[in-house]
């Protein structure tokens, strides 16, 4: 899965109930998988409508809208 603007595998989260907690994951696989420096026991749940936004550009959207190109 890629960024529809940069082509980036390269994308972050953030925490529902923290707006500054962040975290990062790699979608090269076609799925999510969190850095390891990330927790994914506290790492919110990613969805079809979770907001995700591209470590690379501006670009922010829904998880669906990432290209599977």
């Amino acid at each position: 899965m890629k960024c529809p603007v940069c082509r980036s595998h390269k994308f972050y989260v953030r925490d529902p109930d923290d707006e500054y907690e962040m975290y990062s994951f790699n979608c090269a696989e076609g799925e999510a998988c969190f850095d390891p420096d990330s927790d994914p026991s506290k790492a919110p749940a990613i969805n079809a409508d979770t907001e995700t936004f591209c470590n690379q550009c501006a670009w922010h959207g829904k998880f669906e809208a990432l290209s599977n190109a």
